[in-house]
This record gives C-alpha cells, sequence and structure tokens, in this order.
C-alpha cells in the first residue's frame, strides 16, 4: 500500500510540474522581471540580473559597449553616496512565438545627483528564451533617445564673423546669415535655425552633432566646422 501511495504521489507532483511548465507566459510577467532588473540597480542587487540573464548571453548598451553575463552583473554596483535615482519601464511591445519572446520598450530614468535632477530616455529590447521550462534573457541592445542640449546665451555682435558662403567642395556650398538676433545656415534651398549651446557652438534642433566656426591666427573666421560623433567636416569659408 506503502509503495503505491508514493507512486501516486510521484506522479501527481510531476503532472502538476508538466502543467505549470506548460502555462504560457504573459507580456505582464515579462514586464514584471524588467522592472525587478531597473529597481535593483540603485542598490547595486546582482541577484536579479543573475537569474534572468542566461549564462551565454550578449548585453550591448547605450555606450557601445558588449559585455557577456559576468561583465554585465560585476557591472551592477550600487550608485555612489549622492546619487539616487529610478528607471520605468514604458510603452512596451512584444512577440511571444514558443520558446522565443521579445520585449521592446522604453526605459526612463531619472537620477538625482546631488540635489541636481537629471532625466534620459533609451529604448531596449530584449530577447527571452525558454530552456528546460525557464525564461531568461539570451540577447539585450539599448539606445539613448538623441536629446537638445540645453540653449545658452547668443551674442548677436559676434554674427559678423560668421556670416558668409562656405565651401565643402566646388558647387558645394552652405550660407551663414542673420536674421535680428538669430542666426541661420543654409544649403540648397534648406535654412535652419542654429541655437547657441555658448557663444561659439551651435546646434540645430533634433540634429544630433554640433556647429562651430573655427578662427585663424589673425582672430578671423575661416571655416565653419560640422562636427558629428566628434568627427569634422570643414566647410572653407569663401566670402
Amino acid at each position: 500500500m506503502f509503495s503505491v501511495m508514493k507512486l501516486a504521489l510521484v506522479i501527481i507532483f510531476a503532472t502538476t510540474f508538466v502543467h505549470a511548465a506548460d502555462v504560457p507566459i504573459t507580456q505582464d510577467e515579462f514586464i514584471r522581471r524588467t522592472q525587478e532588473l531597473y529597481d535593483a540597480i540603485v542598490p547595486g542587487n546582482q541577484a536579479p540580473w543573475k537569474k534572468y540573464f542566461a549564462d551565454d548571453s550578449i548585453f550591448s548598451d547605450e555606450k557601445g559597449r558588449t559585455m557577456d553575463k559576468t561583465k554585465l552583473v560585476a557591472d551592477i554596483t550600487p550608485v555612489p553616496a549622492g546619487y539616487s535615482g529610478a528607471i520605468k519601464i514604458d510603452k512596451v511591445q512584444s512577440r511571444i512565438i514558443d520558446d522565443t519572446a521579445v520585449l521592446s520598450y522604453d526605459a526612463n530614468e531619472t537620477e538625482t545627483i546631488f540635489g541636481q535632477n537629471l532625466t534620459a530616455r533609451y529604448h531596449i529590447t530584449d530577447t527571452w528564451l525558454r530552456r528546460n521550462g525557464d525564461w531568461q534573457i539570451i540577447a539585450s541592445q539599448a539606445y539613448r533617445y538623441y536629446e537638445d542640449p540645453a540653449t545658452g546665451k547668443i551674442d548677436p555682435k559676434k554674427f559678423g564673423d560668421f556670416i558668409g558662403i562656405y565651401e565643402l567642395a566646388p558647387d558645394q556650398t552652405r550660407s551663414v546669415t542673420a536674421e535680428g538676433e538669430n542666426l541661420f545656415v543654409e544649403r540648397k534651398g534648406k535654412k535652419e535655425q542654429l541655437f547657441p549651446e555658448t557663444c561659439d557652438l551651435f546646434f540645430r534642433k533634433g540634429v544630433e552633432g554640433r556647429i562651430l566656426f573655427r578662427y585663424d591666427a589673425h582672430d578671423k573666421v575661416d571655416a565653419l566646422i560640422d562636427r558629428r560623433n566628434n568627427e569634422d567636416v570643414v566647410w572653407r569659408k569663401t566670402k
């Protein structure tokens, strides 16, 4: 009788385990696990990152770093004294197909550094894989949304230095003009306002990169520099 009861209990346990493993995972559960990961960043709690990332996972962050699980987990440390913040996920989309799931979402970060408040927005895509009934992230990739810098003060007295025609190559020119206290750059009929980051450094709304003007040894502007990702395209001033 004991053996029969023991066998019955084994069968019940095994059946329950199989049914539990067959319960489909939901987007809400992925959201819960993902938020658990981000809530663990400020205190430097590595446990969720060890739990939810596969041993052979690949993680690529917004800084261009690609890490394996060991390096990723080691990167989770408590924030320094005087720092605080949070990351909340938003605008979630998912595709769950058999043993693979893709979760795509925004991550909205708020950070306080010794009383000064900062914000940043990221978009992240995680690929989850189910192995032996266990869902883990096998790959994750993030990028940061571009944000315009803060607008500084403009110095209209310097406009005379900047106004003129700049040439990249034959028949490839752009002009810089001023209207009141606003500065503009125009090429092939496309006119864009230059907003000051500093009195000599400018940006265009929604355009990554900077426009700056180079002075020669005689303190005259001789070029417009279109700086993109720390690399320069130089437009020589012709008049």
